[in-house]
């Protein structure tokens, strides 16, 4: 049996846009716990842009095109990454992490109106993403079978639904209606 995904590390060589668009300009380099890493882009960015106090359009548009460059990363470069990290879901590949956080990012930032809110909503949304895509609750172990992107790709899609609809129950609990 190969060593864990998060043991090895593969060279960061040959270092081109394809190795960077899936490490997420190289975040899937870092160790420990590489999809950790690869989770805080968009919360970070976003955080950033709610602290300027742009529109809630402006911080969904924002996580919109993380979202969809980081799922065509995974999906174009798919094959790629296999061959180039020599297994499926390589700790390398980020991209899926990155992706997979902007949908409960995104729930967060239209549920929640306060600034202070949004804040709690995404560090929320950062938690139970990454609690979700570690355990890897029902289907999402399935999903990983789908082929070469799409398998890095959709159970990480998956954990970002679940988060999603945890925000929004918690929020609908906690406010009594959404913001």
């Amino acid at each position: 049996m190969s060593d864990h995904k998060n043991r090895s590390r593969a060279s960061l060589q040959p270092l081109n846009f394809r190795t960077l668009a899936l490490s997420v300009c190289g975040l899937g380099f870092l160790r420990p716990a590489p999809g950790t890493w690869g989770s805080v882009p968009p919360v970070a960015i976003v955080a950033v842009f709610v602290w300027l106090g742009v529109s809630t359009w402006l911080l969904v548009d924002v996580a919109l095109v993380l979202f969809v460059a980081a799922s065509i990363a995974c999906v174009v470069f798919g094959a790629y990454a296999e061959k180039r990290f020599g297994r499926k879901d390589a700790a390398e590949v980020v991209a899926d992490e990155t992706a997979g956080v902007c949908v409960p990012v995104i729930v967060a930032v239209l549920v929640l109106s306060d600034t202070p809110d949004r804040y709690v909503g995404l560090a929320g949304a950062f938690v139970l993403f990454r609690l979700f895509d570690i355990a890897k609750p029902w289907p999402m172990r399935r999903l990983e079978q789908l082929p070469a992107g799409w398998g890095v790709l959709v159970d990480d899609l998956v954990a970002g639904i679940y988060a999603a609809l945890f925000i929004m129950v918690f929020a609908s609990l906690w406010f009594g209606a959404y913001s």
